[in-house]
């Protein structure tokens, strides 16, 4: 089934086998769960939610989705992923979250059956986990609307990244689980840019993502030397 599509089926294989963790915040996906806010505020304070029609693809176990559904957003999480899907809409239906489903289709495929229909697409954590990046990018921006928003959050590829992402946070500090990333498939900023630019979309904003070990704090701030985040938007009227 996979064979044509934009995905890594070890990947899929990898988060399946924690699908029913996603909501467990004390499991693997505990820092998701803690940067959340972080991330979620900059989405809000770039792009106001409430009232728009959004599309999180990546969105997994729904982290990010239901919480853009909570801030008064119409969303779709979409995902390859059926297991976390499945997970997504329990939680769902038992938190009662409104405005929110999710389906079982590529970011290629739904661009296509759904050109400019969002105002705002979320892809985060996600591109360094596929393939071509670069296709799924050209995806987001071909699904949002004529000044519309498209947010990305990955990891940059340099020594200092290697040493924190991978190296601390998997094998020293265990915050995730090992092999969870692959060092030659991180991506850094100027390839992202290139990709956005490439797409039709226009670098606004960006923004570094931190962990303290120490204290367990997480913050944003001006550095994308390892985790980052970038706002761009699609050229034409809003």
């Amino acid at each position: 089934m996979t064979e044509n599509l934009n995905v890594d089926p070890a990947e899929l294989a990898k988060f399946s086998e924690l699908a029913h963790r996603w909501w467990d915040t004390e499991s693997e996906f505990r820092p998701l769960h803690q940067i959340n806010p972080l991330r979620l505020g900059w989405i809000e304070g770039i792009a106001a939610l409430s009232g728009r029609k959004v599309v999180d693809v990546g969105c997994g176990g729904g982290i990010l989705a239901d919480a853009m559904a909570r801030k008064g957003a119409h969303v779709l999480g979409v995902d390859l992923a059926k297991k976390s899907l499945r997970v997504a809409q329990l939680h769902a239906l038992e938190a009662g979250t409104p405005n929110v489903e999710y389906r079982e289709i590529s970011a290629e495929a739904l661009a296509a059956e759904q050109p400019a229909a969002f105002d705002v697409v979320t892809c985060m954590e996600m591109l360094e986990h596929v393939p071509d990046p670069a296709a799924v990018v050209k995806a987001c921006a071909a699904m949002v609307k004529p000044g519309g928003w498209v947010f990305f959050s990955t990891i940059n590829r340099n020594a200092r990244s290697f040493l924190l992402a991978i190296l601390g946070a998997e094998y020293v500090l265990n915050l995730l689980p090992r092999g969870t990333h692959e060092y030659g498939r991180l991506i850094k900023p100027s390839e992202l840019s290139s990709y956005c630019r490439a797409s039709g979309l226009d670098i606004r904003h960006s923004r570094g993502l931190h962990h303290n070990p120490v204290s367990g704090r997480y913050w944003l701030n001006d550095d994308v030397g390892v985790n980052y985040m970038l706002a761009t938007q699609k050229a034409g009227p809003a």
